[in-house]
């Protein structure tokens, strides 16, 4: 046990749920899984990291990356002028809350023996406002703890040993660990873990327009490469180990794209109830981090509250 949760070799805690998974633990009708752990205790000691009142936004433009990835649309927004050019609104369509900077809601992935998160049925999961596992759970509650950033790609520049954005490098549990005593930063249950590929920061700063291009849609996705979190197995018994409230990373998975030695969504997502970030924009704080060497701060994040959603731009902010 680990401040009174399961270890994941204690797993599972509800009789007849799959092997590995946290169904139960949280309650057979629970809608917010690893989100439990952000207790008020702990958004009150998160909101104490706060010593110079510096904020650092963590979304991008929601019409980046352009062309969007793996088969989604870029937004398209048209300002309305009325009231004889008095009043303006805007309206948005296209809207691909997976688009850009993102969560990964429960109902984004079922695993394909066991199901949604928790058991809940495909039946279950409908479009209406009383439906299981919408985004709008997390919207209602919102989000706010202590975040940790592990500037992987910074830790491994320094030690000689650069990622390679255009690989699809394993960022295990070791380089994790490493990192982490590198920056001199703990990791604590319900934290919110952010990690740095410096997938995001190639692409903004170097792929040109073709290469953009060329990764767009779903046959850009068969030449999408990056580096991301791996091998699935080990990475969801090390991430469960943690007892982190969720996990979010600049690249466009999570974990290394393409897919090699399973696929750690069904772990994190229908198993733990654990929330994934992806795409999230890390730049500044990781500067910021490097310069003044905390790597810990307080997160916010605000996700759209839409009925039955399956996923929503983060809305998040890190303040330190």
């Amino acid at each position: 046990m680990h401040d009174g949760l399961p270890s994941y070799d204690q797993l599972p805690v509800r009789e007849g749920a799959p092997a590995g998974s946290a169904w139960g633990l949280f309650g057979d009708d629970d809608q917010l899984g690893c989100l439990n752990l952000l207790t008020s205790d702990r958004v009150r000691e998160a909101a104490g990291l706060v010593k110079r009142g510096s904020v650092f936004a963590l979304g991008l433009p929601l019409t980046l990356p352009c062309p969007a990835l793996f088969g989604r649309e870029v937004i398209r927004h048209e300002v309305l002028v009325s009231g004889g050019g008095l009043v303006r609104d805007d309206r948005i369509d296209r809207l691909w809350p997976q688009a850009s900077s993102q969560w990964d809601g429960f109902r984004h992935v079922r695993h394909p023996r066991d199901g949604f998160y928790n058991g809940v049925k495909d039946q279950e999961v409908v479009r209406d406002e009383g439906s299981h596992l919408g985004i709008d759970h997390w919207a209602r509650r919102g989000i706010a703890g202590r975040g940790v950033l592990l500037d992987v790609a910074r830790f491994l520049d320094a030690t000689g040993s650069p990622l390679d954005p255009c690989k699809s490098t394993v960022i295990d549990r070791e380089k994790l660990t490493s990192c982490a005593e590198r920056q001199g930063v703990d990791l604590h249950p319900g934290d919110i873990l952010l990690v740095r590929t410096g997938w995001l920061q190639w692409y903004l700063e170097e792929a040109t327009p073709e290469i953009r291009q060329g990764l767009a849609g779903e046959e850009g996705a068969r030449k999408l490469v990056s580096p991301g979190l791996g091998p699935a197995d080990e990475m969801a018994e090390f991430l469960w180990d943690l007892h982190v409230a969720a996990v979010a990373a600049d690249n466009p998975a999570l974990e290394p794209w393409p897919l090699a030695g399973g696929f750690l969504h069904f772990r994190l997502l229908p198993h733990f109830g654990l929330p994934i970030g992806e795409l999230w924009y890390l730049e500044d704080l990781a500067v910021d981090c490097a310069a003044d060497g905390v790597y810990e701060f307080l997160l916010t994040s605000a996700p759209l509250n839409v009925p039955g959603g399956v996923a929503s731009p983060p809305n998040a902010l890190a303040i330190k």
